[in-house]
This record gives structure tokens, sequence and C-alpha cells, in this order.
């Protein structure tokens, strides 16, 4: 079946974005995706507050590294704070974004938020069964 999505990335919710995208460079051999490399020291590091992307070399899916003002510890297995993080998924196109709309529907996805008429980024955002947040966007499929 064609127009399936694809993972393209797993974006990790943290309070310091650039201390842990460094930890995941140096751990997994990953670099930055252009202009998020971090800055010449003593300067401003905006991106490194706010959202960094590492890539493999290889192709393949990508982290990526969102900055919050808090997150509470994780406590899994068990206790109140589970792990936590969102899964990017990406179609080809608008008619495969409708068409695996209806299908995550139907597999038991909740629709929190339609941006699909979007001309800039069409998505749609969701959470599985257990309640953890996806989006499903229309973006380039990359070849691994």
């Amino acid at each position: 079946m064609t127009g399936l999505p694809v993972l393209r990335q797993t974006v990790l919710d943290c309070t310091d974005a650039r201390a842990l995208a460094e930890f995941y460079r140096k751990l997994l051999g990953l670099h930055y995706r252009p202009g998020d490399e971090p800055p010449t020291p003593g300067e401003p590091d905006p991106r490194g507050r706010d959202w960094l992307v590492l890539r493999n070399a290889e192709g393949g899916p990508q982290l990526a590294f969102q900055q919050v003002a808090e997150l509470p510890a994780v406590t899994w297995p068990d206790g109140p704070h589970p792990q936590m993080l969102h899964l990017d998924l990406t179609v080809p196109s608008a008619v495969d974004l409708d068409r695996q709309h209806v299908r995550a529907l139907e597999l038991g996805a909740s629709l929190l938020r339609d941006r699909a008429d979007d001309p800039g980024e069409p998505l749609r955002v969701y959470t599985d069964p257990a309640g953890h947040p996806f989006c499903l966007f229309v973006a380039e499929i990359q070849e691994a």
C-alpha cells in the first residue's frame, strides 16, 4: 500500500535543548541540521533555547529537541510521570494526509488539532489510544 506514514523524527521535550542534543549527538554520532550547530563560545544560542534537530549521516529518522520551561522527572515504569515524547509522521501529499487521517481515527487515535488546510505545512495532531501525542503532516519522503 502506498502513501503510508513514515517516521520522520522523534521529538524529546527537555529543559535544556542544547545539553540534551549534545548528549545524543555524541552518544549516537549524529550531526546537527544546518543552522542548528552550537554558536561560538560566548555568543547567544536562541535555537538552543527553542528547537534543535539532529540527523543521521546515513538517513533515516532524526531526533529533535524542544525546549520547555519545566518537565517533571520521569518515573517510568511506575509512578505519576511516565516517559514523554511525541512522534512526527509524514506522508507525501494532502490526499495521503486525508487518507491516513481516516485510518488513524479507525485505529483508535483522537484528533487534537487540525491544520490540514495550512498551505505552508498541512498537519494534524492526534493522541494515540494511550494518550501520547503524534503529528501527521505532508513532507517530502526521504529514502533510506
